[in-house]
């Protein structure tokens, strides 16, 4: 059983998202891997000041050419749409636990390589600012 102080640890590490905000910047080192890490993270943490700060957009793993990367195997034949089941396959991989469960084109099975591009930029940057937000 969980002492108070364990819980209150707990609590604490859950409220500021702290196990998020160390989890994307170690992924960000190993993904980019710096010759000085230390300056590196000092830089990530300041865009993400500053991103909540101007409300712009922080620091994030996946740029536009890594998800047509992912597009690019999602969608082999280049029909320029996703099934809504790979979509949400896809953020579920990506991280992103909560995400529209109803984007652009999910009544008719055939998500636009733009629609998933949106969404999984809006649910990426969702998780990575690690910040209360609006």
């Amino acid at each position: 059983m969980a002492t108070e102080r364990e819980e209150d640890a707990a609590d604490y590490l859950k409220r500021h998202r702290i196990i998020e905000l160390m989890d994307n910047l170690t992924s960000m080192l190993f993904f980019y891997r710096p010759e000085n890490p230390r300056e590196f993270l000092i830089e990530k943490l300041e865009e993400l000041k500053l991103s909540q700060q101007h409300k712009v957009k922080g620091p994030n793993l996946f740029n536009s050419s890594n998800l047509d990367t992912v597009l690019r195997i999602l969608d082999p034949a280049n029909q320029k749409y996703i099934t809504f089941a790979q979509y949400q396959q896809a953020l579920i991989t990506l991280g992103i636990k909560k995400f529209n469960e109803c984007p652009e084109g999910a009544n008719k099975d055939r998500i636009s390589h733009e629609t998933f591009k949106i969404e999984v930029t809006h649910g990426l940057q969702k998780c990575s600012t690690t910040y209360e937000q609006p």
